[in-house]
């Protein structure tokens, strides 16, 4: 987890979390995240293009 805010509206968090590929995403959803007391539910959302003066993810491709 890079990032975590305590924020208003409909949501109570908001967290940046950095992952190698999806299935890495979803063993910390499943294993970390959906395991904290009081947890119901998660929405997520990707990004795909960050704009000035948001920080550049760096991806490194290997092949299997």
């Amino acid at each position: 987890m890079e990032e975590l805010y305590e924020v208003t509206g409909e949501f109570d968090v908001v967290t940046l979390v950095s992952v190698a590929d999806m299935d890495e995403f979803r063993d910390f959803l499943k294993n970390k995240v959906l395991k904290i007391k009081g947890i119901r539910s998660t929405v997520t959302s990707i990004v795909f293009n960050a704009s000035k003066g948001a920080r550049k993810a760096t991806y490194e491709v290997t092949e299997p």
